[in-house]
């Protein structure tokens, strides 16, 4: 298996692979039923406003991430983007993965006319904020605020 990395837009048939990351980033999820993911996916997959990227290896996803891409009336109606489930494979961490398919992510974003993206992570998460730190994300630019249900 070569160490080179592909990125590309995720297809109908990286559901199962993308899941499995998700399962490392979220253990403690319940992950929704088989047939509902798949419905959730093909949805996903004809939203333009959608990105879902991932990293390959050979055959092998080992990392991913997505954007929404969000209309905006302000900024000369220029949209900004939402960035979410930032994963790499655990065998495969601090190899560049993570770096190569969220900086495709971003410039996918600016492509597409954003004049922000963003992303949270869980405050206790001090690597992965060096990590998107190093990549250019200002955390003291604005004040993330949570609430879940």
């Amino acid at each position: 298996m070569s160490g080179e990395l592909e990125v590309r837009e995720l297809r109908h048939g990286d559901l199962e692979a993308l899941l499995q990351l998700y399962r490392d980033l979220h253990p403690e999820d319940e992950h929704v039923w088989e047939e509902r993911s798949r419905a959730l996916w093909a949805e996903i997959l004809g939203d333009a406003k959608q990105i879902y990227l991932g990293g390959f290896v050979g055959d092998e996803l080992v990392a991913a991430c997505n954007a929404a891409i969000v209309l905006n009336l302000t900024r000369s109606g220029r949209p900004f983007a939402v960035i979410e489930n930032v994963v790499v494979s655990a065998q495969r961490r601090r190899r560049g993965f993570g770096a190569s398919v969220l900086g495709e992510l971003i410039e996918r974003c600016w492509v597409r006319g954003c004049y922000k993206v963003m992303l949270m992570s869980a405050s206790g998460r001090g690597g992965a904020h060096e990590f998107y730190e190093a990549l250019g994300f200002d955390k003291h630019a604005k004040q993330a605020f949570v609430m879940k249900r």
